[in-house]
């Protein structure tokens, strides 16, 4: 198992509809901004417009590379309708190597 910095990241969004989850992630993968892209339903209950919100949303999780980031965090923001989409990064401490490497390949840099 590779560990410690292996440059890649999970970058993590929502949407509020299945079908604008699965066209987001594979516009992403298409554009080669990410190796793949899981998509899940969730629950989230945040604070919003002064109150509580409870609603089920689409998780997505990008596999990409560090140097990626940028260019895909602005990716989702032309693309997403939500006001204030969360667009957060995870780096990828360890993994399989030829997972690692796959990730890798299949991305390219902006």
């Amino acid at each position: 198992m590779a560990t410690n910095d292996s440059g890649l990241l999970v970058v993590t969004t929502t949407h509020d509809e299945e079908t604008k989850a699965r066209t987001l992630a594979a516009d992403v993968v298409r554009a080669r901004l990410a190796a793949c892209a899981q998509v899940y339903r969730i629950r989230s209950v945040y604070w919003w417009d002064g109150e509580v919100q409870d609603a089920d949303e689409w998780r997505i999780d990008f596999k990409t590379r560090t140097e990626l980031v940028d260019a895909l965090q602005e990716f989702i923001g032309e693309r997403h309708e939500y006001d204030t989409p969360e667009v957060i990064a995870v780096p990828v401490v360890a993994g399989s190597a030829a997972y690692l490497e796959w990730v890798r390949a299949e991305t390219t840099e902006s």
